[in-house]
């Protein structure tokens, strides 16, 4: 019989083997199948708060606001997924909790002319949609 020493020092052995088959598991926004949803905006800010996802800011001849979203996650992972415009505050968030691996990005497309805030701070476009 194991004394109870060795028995507790095999669960650090089995997590770390458990995240090393996460790891194995890569996960990346690029593969992911975008989705996207558009709110109407007549403000003349909008501060865009991505809870530090990348997210690309591009000014184009719309006269709403475009949010696409790619996001890929792993099976058992415990998502939140937030798009949402309340008056002039953009709320985006992709990401997961526990033991989970995933990867988002969000791409905002705003009408030409908006000033557009990040994190309530002043940030520049990215250029015209291509």
């Amino acid at each position: 019989m194991r004394p109870p020493v060795l028995a507790a020092a095999s669960v650090p052995a089995a997590v770390l083997l458990a995240l090393g088959a996460l790891t194995a598991c890569s996960v990346d926004a690029k593969n992911a199948t975008p989705k996207s949803t558009a709110f109407a905006f007549s403000g003349d800010t909008l501060d865009v708060r991505a809870h530090g996802v990348p997210t690309d800011l591009v000014a184009t001849d719309r006269k709403d606001v475009e949010v696409t979203r790619w996001f890929d996650a792993k099976a058992g992972s415990k998502k939140t997924l937030v798009w949402k415009l309340h008056g002039g505050t953009l709320d985006l968030d992709a990401r997961c909790k526990g033991l989970a691996l995933c990867d988002a990005r969000f791409r905002v497309e705003v009408p030409r002319g908006t000033t557009v805030l990040r994190d309530g701070r002043p940030t520049k476009l990215r250029g015209d949609k291509h």
